[in-house]
């Protein structure tokens, strides 16, 4: 929460949201959880000033390596991320997916 906050006073315009620890779930990568977290932190960011439409959300386990690099199969109910900005749309599946979807700010 603190880091929302505090990168949207820095100005930083875009985010990315990786719900991590996916294999700790009850049951393990479990969709209900990821839902249930993602709609907390939807009602956090959109409170703060970022649109939630805009920000990508991805279900990782860094320590599996779960949708980091590629779509996992651990996850098959998640058919992936979309980001609305007023300029385009972007999709992806996985975490790089979203770093590259990243807009290098105007100068």
């Amino acid at each position: 929460r603190e880091h929302a906050l505090l990168a949207f006073t820095l100005g930083v315009k875009q985010l990315i949201v990786g719900v991590n620890k996916m294999d700790s779930t009850e049951p393990p990568y479990s969709e209900t959880r990821f839902e249930e977290i993602k709609k907390e932190v939807s009602s956090y960011i959109k409170k703060i000033g970022y649109n939630p439409a805009a920000v990508a959300f991805v279900p990782i386990s860094g320590w599996h390596g779960d949708n980091m690099l590629e779509p996992s199969t651990k996850m098959p109910w998640f058919k992936g991320w979309n980001i609305e900005r007023k300029e385009n749309k972007e999709f992806g599946k996985c975490l790089i997916d979203a770093l590259d979807a990243i807009q290098s700010p105007s100068r």
